[in-house]
This record gives structure tokens, C-alpha cells and sequence, in this order.
């Protein structure tokens, strides 16, 4: 069964770190582009960051969390990362992770080109 499931959300001070994990089960993960999106209450949801398939060398960040998101895959773990640093209150919300046929560098994901989609896991920023 097709699966992907997000984890490492939480609540973090203003300025803190977390590393979200997409864990994918059952499809072939390595042929697949990884993307990040998330929505907070009230707001539609937003693509964040994507990571090409294989071995990732194309990848997209938008306006917003440049310099602060890393996002990398471990083809070996089916898992894809999305490293959060320097997190603002404006950032909160819940995260989503979602498979597609590609990740373009300079092209923001859009939610109705993911295939799959995990359930997602909220991520709070806040003192």
C-alpha cells in the first residue's frame, strides 16, 4: 500500500530548529520528486520546498524559507528531509509532504501536480 508519513513536528521557540522526515512506502521512491508544502489556519496551501527524484540534484525553495530550509533525500531510507532552521512564528502551520513526477528549480510546487500526499504533521512556532 502507497504510503507516506510525515514526522519531527512540534512546538519550537521563535528562532529554534526542527527536521521534519517523509518516510514513503510502496511505490518505487527513487523515481518520484519529493515536495514540501504546508497550510496554516484560514490560508491555502502553499508549496515550500521540492527535491527532484533520484539523486536530488535539482531543487526549489520558495521566497520565504530560502537560507533557513535544507530539503535532501536518502534514497536508501525511502525518506526525504526537510531541515527548519531559524524558525519564525510565521511558519506555523501543518506540513505536508507529497509525491510527483518532477521538482523544476525555478518552479514553485503546486499542490494539483502531487500524486500522493501524506497526513501531515503541525509544526508550531511560538515563545
Amino acid at each position: 500500500q502507497l504510503q507516506l508519513v510525515e514526522s519531527g513536528g512540534g512546538l519550537v521557540q521563535p528562532g529554534g530548529s526542527l527536521r521534519l522526515s517523509c518516510a514513503a512506502s510502496g511505490f518505487n521512491f527513487d523515481y518520484y520528486a519529493i515536495g514540501w508544502f504546508r497550510q496554516a489556519p484560514g490560508k491555502e496551501r502553499e508549496g515550500v520546498s521540492c527535491i527532484s527524484s533520484r539523486v536530488g540534484s535539482a531543487y526549489y525553495y520558495g521566497d520565504s524559507v530560502k537560507g533557513r530550509f535544507t530539503i535532501s533525500r536518502d534514497n536508501a531510507k525511502n525518506t526525504v528531509y526537510l531541515q527548519m532552521n531559524s524558525l519564525k512564528p510565521e511558519d506555523t502551520a501543518v506540513y505536508y509532504c507529497a509525491a510527483a513526477g518532477y521538482c523544476i528549480a525555478t518552479m514553485k510546487p503546486q499542490a494539483y501536480d502531487y500524486e500522493y500526499w501524506g497526513q501531515g504533521t503541525q509544526v508550531t512556532v511560538s515563545s
